[in-house]
């Protein structure tokens, strides 16, 4: 998560006064329009801490249209304040429900302290207030202020203002507030608010409608989180692989954003990043000059670094490898965390540690020109060509490199867990990246309703793994009518779902909003990879008979039976009466 300075050409999370989120890319020398709030300058909040209340105030006496101010606390919580240093009336009636004034209140307490007051008789209705819009959007385009003129005139020119209970007329304020107060809060972009803004206020569809809420207890259910990394070893140079999951996502890669959190690898460190520009003295006319330089005359650059052509080595832990049905892989959304998979910064952690490839490289990499390998030609014949030759001869040679390497191993498996999320048939799916996995590692597949996962899950019941191996079925032989998967290769196979409804916390007007976003609720299968034991399983023990002495008849059913001994042969169960 990032914690730091907002820098230039990165992407932030706009929380407006009506709760809306609005992600924007901070580009330098240019202005962000929020709506019907206004807009700003980039360069004015570039170099500021992130979670800093901005309201925005027009400046007519200055070559700068708009500017911006930082709230501080105590004018954010003023209002606050000032309402739990005020305290309800009291009343004197020998009726509890009725004041003085014949006002009928609902509920008030035994000392006579007014809780709440009734709105029952009022009717509010647009005649109540005297300022029409045309008033209210003049006065929006001459006033300087951030808003809270306007505002306090929208409420002067109620007539049933006195009216109204106290809650009405704090909802009513609010609800003015939301409209015209001219701020904004500076968030950075994590997965949650990204999340978030993709299901409100973007196409739900393109991340599969994936919750927030599902998506954390998908990262929880698969047991995701960083591994440190292992060097090679000084001897035989052998790697140890360790912390590698596979994923196929078609959420645009939310998914791979979520894990990439997980495993420390979404934002890239400090010490890669981009000096920030300079804010109160390098700054001027709300331009900043391209030749900027810090208090120790180091020069700072406001442009983004050129890309370098140099591949760099891959990661062989903690790493995430991503399959996928297309040319190539739709991840759009890492580009709000700085990535972006066309043209990767060798700096960010994710050029080393995602992986992907193509179902077609997966299961038929011959099939594959990508896979195949360029024609080689010695040094001498190399160094004759023109450089643009040479360096489209070392760029394909780096591209193939690259692609051998993920596609062996992939198909060579020991991957940790399993993740998916995909509108493909499963069980197809399933056929080809359960063998991949390696004993212990955790399966979750998400899919927006609830009969795909039903269908996984029966396959994988006890049920019908029971009847597999009764029947012994070849697992050559598979997949059959019966049996599409074989059952022996999960356990514990569960269906979750969750979902976290917002609430309204208020004496007496307990409940949960009703204008919550609707849509499919999200179910999550769950299960364990598991590595069957080969051949037929036999029960062991120690099988004993006991002699019967000679004379002694003994009919069939007075027969001694063997007993199994379930103690390691320390005791003996007799089954039938021996007589002498």
């Amino acid at each position: 998560m990032k914690t730091g300075l907002i820098r230039a050409n990165s992407y932030v999370g706009l929380r407006l006064p009506s709760d809306a989120i609005q992600v924007v890319r901070i580009v330098p020398n240019t202005s962000i329009s929020i709506g019907k709030y206004g807009s700003f300058h980039a360069n004015d909040i570039v170099g500021r801490p992130y979670y800093l209340t901005f309201e925005i105030s027009n400046k007519t006496d200055s070559a700068t249209k708009s500017g911006v101010r930082v709230v501080p606390a105590a004018e954010q919580y003023a209002n606050l304040r000032e309402e739990d240093a005020s305290s309800p009336s009291e009343i004197n009636s020998t009726n509890e429900g009725e004041a003085k004034d014949g006002v009928e209140y609902e509920v008030v307490g035994e000392d006579g302290e007014v809780v709440l007051r009734t709105n029952r008789a009022i009717i509010d209705d647009s005649s109540s207030q005297t300022m029409t819009m045309a008033e209210i959007e003049s006065l929006k385009a001459e006033g300087t202020g951030s808003g809270k003129e306007l505002i306090q005139k929208i409420l002067d020119s109620h007539i049933a203002l006195d009216q109204k209970t106290a809650f009405a007329l704090a909802k009513y304020t609010l609800r003015k507030t939301k409209k015209y107060l001219r701020q904004f809060t500076v968030l950075p972009v994590d997965v949650p608010l990204l999340a978030h803004w993709m299901l409100t206020d973007k196409e739900a569809t393109k991340i599969m409608e994936l919750r927030e809420e599902t998506l954390a207890l998908m990262d929880s259910l698969s047991n995701i989180h960083c591994t440190p990394l292992n060097s090679t070893s000084g001897g035989g140079g052998s790697i140890t692989k360790s912390g590698r999951w596979l994923m196929i996502d078609e959420t645009g890669g939310l998914l791979v954003a979520s894990a990439a959190e997980k495993m420390g690898l979404l934002d890239q460190p400090d010490h890669h990043l981009t000096p920030t520009m300079g804010f109160d003295d390098q700054k001027t006319n709300g331009h900043v000059d391209e030749n900027l330089s810090n208090d120790e005359g180091t020069k700072i650059s406001t442009s983004r670094p050129s890309r370098t052509h140099k591949t760099s080595s891959l990661a062989h832990s903690n790493t995430i490898t991503v399959i996928h049905a297309n040319s190539q892989p739709n991840l759009a959304l890492l580009r709000y965390f700085d990535f972006d998979q066309a043209n990767p910064p060798p700096t960010h952690p994710l050029s080393q540690h995602l992986k992907t490839l193509s179902w077609l490289q997966l299961l038929a990499p011959e099939d594959d020109l990508a896979y195949t390998e360029p024609d080689s030609f010695p040094d001498e014949v190399i160094h004759s060509w023109k450089s643009g030759r040479r360096g489209n001869y070392y760029r394909k040679r780096r591209r193939w490199e690259r692609i051998k390497a993920i596609v062996d191993e992939t198909r060579a498996g020991g991957f940790d867990g399993l993740i998916i999320a995909t509108a493909m048939d499963l069980t197809t799916v399933l056929q080809h990246t359960l063998p991949l996995l390696s004993g212990a590692a955790q399966v979750v597949i998400y899919s927006p309703t609830v009969e795909p996962l039903v269908e996984i899950a029966d396959y994988y019941s006890s049920a019908r793994r029971t009847a597999f191996v009764t029947d012994m079925t070849d697992s050559g032989a598979l997949p059959t009518a019966d049996f599409p998967l074989d059952p022996t290769l999960l356990l514990a196979a569960t269906i979750h779902t969750v979902k976290c409804r917002p609430w309204q916390v208020l004496p007496g007007r307990t409940h949960p909003f009703m204008t919550g976003r609707g849509g499919s609720e999200g179910y999550i299968f769950a299960a364990t990879r598991v590595l069957p034991a080969e051949g037929k399983i036999e029960a062991r023990g120690n099988f004993k008979r006991r002699r019967v002495e000679e004379g002694t008849a003994a009919g069939p059913s007075e027969a001694s039976e063997p007993s199994l001994d379930r103690m390691g042969g320390a005791a003996e169960q007799e089954d039938s009466t021996i007589t002498s």
